[in-house]
């Protein structure tokens, strides 16, 4: 590829990287496969990146990542069913702090279980829409269903959310 091709390619692709290990994560549940899988998409976007003609960088990424996650997943024998996140400090003086992000942590890691239980066809539309913040048109072109599909995966996919989080929390979405 030319010089011209990789300064664009850094300039379109690039700048989405976040948003494709958000969804690898969620999709492998494991952050080490989701860095593998990440690295492996761009590369393959990076190759592919002459048929690319200026639609959006964004959704033909993470089009790229998802299908690759299905194709990782396909082809390995173990499951691993968590995915560690780290959201909190190492160290914190403040002991009110502490408690306040012990609360905000535990908080956290419901709703990321309550998400990683979600079927994989409504545990993707979830965190494209509510963590990409993607709109259902970008949505529908990386998952390869209508608009309609998109809506309803969600809407599902919120009631479940929902329903796990239990009545003391605020409905999804």
């Amino acid at each position: 590829m030319a010089e011209q091709g990789t300064t664009r390619f850094e300039q379109v692709v690039l700048p989405h990287l976040d948003d494709a290990y958000t969804l690898a994560c969620y999709l492998l549940r494991d952050q080490h496969d989701a860095q593998d899988a990440v690295q492996e998409a761009v590369l393959r976007a990076l190759r592919y990146f002459d048929g690319f003609r200026g639609e959006d960088a964004r959704a033909w990424l993470l089009t790229i990542v998802r299908n690759y996650c299905y194709t990782w997943k396909k082809g390995r024998a173990t499951d691993r069913s968590t995915v560690a996140f780290s959201d909190t400090a190492d160290h914190v003086a403040d002991v009110r702090a502490t408690d306040d992000l012990v609360i905000q942590s535990t908080e956290s890691e419901r709703v990321k279980a309550a998400v990683d239980a979600l079927p994989d066809e409504l545990r993707e539309v979830i965190v494209l829409r509510e963590l990409n913040e993607m709109s259902y048109r970008e949505i529908s072109e990386v998952v390869g269903v209508p608009i309609g599909t998109v809506m309803s995966r969600l809407s599902r996919g919120r009631n479940r959310l929902a329903e796990a989080l239990g009545a003391d929390s605020r409905r999804a979405g």
